[in-house]
């Protein structure tokens, strides 16, 4: 394992790409009275750094921001992205520096990020601040996604301070180190697509398919190869959010990642009672970030991405290439949803069973990761009690599960092995906004300790954990009135 000052930087996108053009080299602005307020030592293995460097003076200088290591070389990220539905032409790092890049012992490249890093010249009229609430959030939420596997970002630690940061309210300054093997987004692409500076956009596209996509070169049309992977993680990744229960809140193209990972972290939540139309976002006033939405809008944002390709691709492949999303987001989806069904045989009926459940759901809005999980135990032509509480019309239920006990019995896997699979997929612990709220609350008054009983919870969210039991419970009455934001 390395210690912080032997960590092997190798800045790859400043050495191939260049300053001005595609980045700005800008210092961090350090926080007053930087503190460690949780270190994740699962982030902490993938770039090989020692659990033991949480306690080390070096490490917080260097990551903070305060005192960088020279092999750093932070840089803000150029890009720009539609938000909202609308074109905004320009971006970039506002409040975040890509300290540098190390390359692990199995050469893995990890981008070191911090967010909350001070002011960039593409700060605008922000503070180049994050606040200890929304670093608690994303900390929080990328993990919680990793584990129940779904790619995403990962948080190392978060660094608190005495320094004040207006919001909505005045609340306290505080900094996250998010590691992801790129901060490449859709956005990227756009800005040197609309600004018509082609030769830099080929450079950028040649970068990324070196880095990311190295198949593609002997390829015999590697930009529409490279869109073509782009389009099928894309859409598996939103796949994965739709089946597990996951809205994202603000899906701009300046959002979304290159590689297909869950990236920039704001309002998200998890569905506690199900609801298509979930909007975690009190800011989206029209529902276009709806739970629901989150596919077709996902899509959209492909084509925004397959329209900077066009100097270096036909328009028809584009195209044709981009009309194979909805194929590989329902073929994803359609396997999760069997899989968290126990159906592991194909018969005609499953489409009718499947529809006429998210029906069910819908009109009753039962907790929806209790009801899989809970429908894991089952066994066909037992009185589901555990079930029932979910429902406040047991008819409608009965008459749905009566067939589900039908549909289960053609299945030739043992009882024990569908328990077990089905348990693999559906979840016990999800990181319910009420329980980061706790949290956010109990870090605010400097008690961090929920922040780690919760990291720990959420590595394992499939196994049963009974002292956590608590954990797993639904939501209670007063979290409905959570509100979370953009600045969240």
């Amino acid at each position: 394992m390395y210690s912080t000052n032997e960590l092997p930087f190798d800045n790859s996108f400043v050495t191939s790409l260049s300053e001005k053009t595609f980045f700005q080299r800008i210092t961090p602005t350090p926080l007053q009275s930087t503190h460690l307020v949780s270190f994740n030592p699962r982030a902490a293995a993938l770039i090989d750094l020692s659990p033991a460097e949480q306690y080390r003076a070096e490490f917080i200088k260097a990551f903070s921001g305060q005192s960088p290591l020279t092999r750093m070389d932070p840089i803000a990220m150029v890009y720009s992205g539609h938000q909202f539905g609308s074109y905004n032409p320009q971006l970039g790092d506002g409040r975040g520096l890509l300290l540098g890049e190390v390359l692990n012992k199995q050469q893995e490249r990890w981008d070191i990020h911090l967010k909350g890093a001070g002011l960039t010249p593409f700060s605008r009229d922000g503070d180049g601040r994050a606040v200890l609430r929304s670093t608690i959030r994303e900390y929080l939420g990328s993990e919680a996604l990793y584990h129940l596997g779904i790619p995403s970002t990962r948080g190392l630690c978060i660094f608190g301070s005495d320094e004040a940061v207006y919001r909505e309210k005045v609340e306290s300054g505080a900094a996250l180190i998010r590691l992801a093997q790129s901060h490449i987004r859709f956005g990227t692409f756009e800005y040197f697509y609309y600004t018509q500076q082609h030769d830099a956009l080929k450079k950028l596209a040649d970068y990324v398919i070196q880095r990311h996509f190295s198949d593609a070169i002997e390829q015999e049309s590697p930009y529409v190869y490279f869109f073509h992977q782009v389009i099928r993680k894309t859409a598996e990744l939103v796949a994965k959010w739709q089946a597990f229960g996951f809205a994202h809140g603000v899906m701009n193209t300046d959002n979304m990642s290159i590689i297909g990972e869950t990236f920039d972290f704001g309002p998200f939540g998890f569905l506690d009672n199900f609801d298509a139309s979930y909007i975690c976002n009190h800011s989206d006033y029209q529902g276009r970030y709806a739970f629901n939405q989150q596919p077709s809008i996902a899509y959209w944002n492909c084509s925004c991405l397959g329209q900077t390709l066009l100097p270096f691709a036909q328009a028809e492949d584009i195209k044709s290439t981009l009309s194979k999303f909805p194929d590989y987001f329902f073929q994803h989806y359609d396997a999760l949803i069997k899989k968290k069904l126990g159906f592991f045989e194909k018969k005609t009926t499953d489409e009718s069973l499947i529809t006429d459940l998210f029906q069910l759901l819908q009109d009753q809005q039962p907790d929806y990761t209790l009801f899989f999980r809970y429908l894991s135990d089952y066994q066909p032509y037992q009185e589901p009690k555990k079930l029932k509480t979910l429902f406040h019309d047991t008819k409608q239920f009965d008459e749905w599960i009566t067939r589900y006990a039908t549909r289960l019995l053609t299945e030739k896997t043992s009882e024990q092995k569908r328990v077990s699979i089905m348990k693999s997929v559906n979840p016990k612990y999800i990181l319910r906004n009420y329980l980061a709220q706790i949290a956010i609350e109990k870090a605010e008054q400097e008690d961090f300790g929920e922040i780690d009983k919760l990291l720990k919870i959420l590595s394992h969210p499939f196994d049963e954990q009974p002292e956590f039991e608590a954990y797993a419970k639904q939501a209670p009455e007063w979290s409905k009135a959570i509100q979370i934001s953009c600045s969240s």
